[in-house]
């Protein structure tokens, strides 16, 4: 277990869409309707609980067996809005990414290659039945990408940074025509004033994963584990939303020197979180 510990650091965040019980079919309109009804709904840390539960046996379950039929669950002016963990898709679409998360060594030792071939071939084999499928939840580990914030707004921002290092909390949450609209205007803006670059990139790609789920749902960006990883202090003086914005306000006005200032700011504040990855 010390070697799961040591390099599977819960230090992620997360982006995560809601959807209105109206965007699921039948049965799983149904199944969520009850499901959401539990007065015991699993939170976060259940959830990267089981994840990591599989790496302990050996050889370790790279990717559960079975689909995951859990949620997370918020109401929405009014409405029941569910995000589907499906824990088995995301695990699949993780395994692409660990080769450079982690060195050829420590992940042979963690995901044997036999583990992670088998598993990149039961992928494939579902993929080929289930060609149009999407996870509800994305995830990256260290830091937050900048074209997430772009979907969000400084006033949607949510802080917790009193009581236990537990209780933290740094969230934002927007509808989805909110999150839509702003990556447009984004977009556009970067566009007409810098070359096409990662950044421009990054929103085509999260726009088109927006364009997939139901108009009326919730977009939420949630620190997760990172929150861990700042203390108190830093966390409530995270203004990166706001940051953006700026930036993006700045470059369409046409002050270049305001939209490297805000950018700078930025910049620093995730290099330092990034740091601490290479300092454990």
């Amino acid at each position: 277990m010390s070697v799961v510990s040591s390099v599977l650091v819960p230090y992620a965040s997360y982006l995560r869409v809601y959807e209105p019980l109206a965007a699921f079919g039948e049965p799983e309109r149904g199944h969520w309707t009850r499901y959401a009804r539990r007065g015991d709904l699993p939170t976060a840390q259940d959830e990267l609980r089981g994840s990591l539960a599989g790496l302990v046996p050996t050889p370790p379950v790279a990717v559960p067996v079975h689909e995951s039929g859990d949620a997370f669950v918020a109401v929405v002016d009014g409405a029941i809005c569910v995000c589907p963990w499906r824990t088995r898709m995301r695990g699949w679409l993780a395994m692409s990414e660990l080769g450079g998360l982690f060195p050829a060594t420590v992940l042979d030792a963690v995901l044997p290659p036999v583990v992670r071939g088998q598993a990149t071939a039961d992928y494939e084999r579902w993929a080929e039945r289930n060609p149009d499928a999407r996870p509800w939840i994305r995830t990256t580990v260290w830091h937050v990408p900048v074209r997430w914030f772009v979907l969000f707004d400084d006033e949607e921002r949510e802080c917790v940074t009193d009581g236990s290092a537990e209780g933290r909390l740094l969230r934002y949450r927007t509808p989805m025509v909110q999150a839509r609209r702003r990556l447009a205007r984004a977009l556009r803006t970067l566009r007409e004033t810098v070359d096409e670059g990662p950044l421009t990139e990054g929103l085509v790609e999260v726009g088109r994963w927006l364009e997939e789920f139901h108009p009326r749902a919730m977009v939420e960006l949630d620190y997760g584990g990172l929150v861990h990883a700042l203390s108190a202090e830093k966390l409530a003086g995270d203004r990166s939303a706001a940051d953006v914005a700026e930036g993006i306000a700045a470059l369409r006005s046409g002050d270049n020197d305001a939209a490297g200032v805000a950018y700078g700011r930025l910049a620093e504040r995730w290099r330092a979180v990034r740091d601490l990855q290479s300092s454990n």
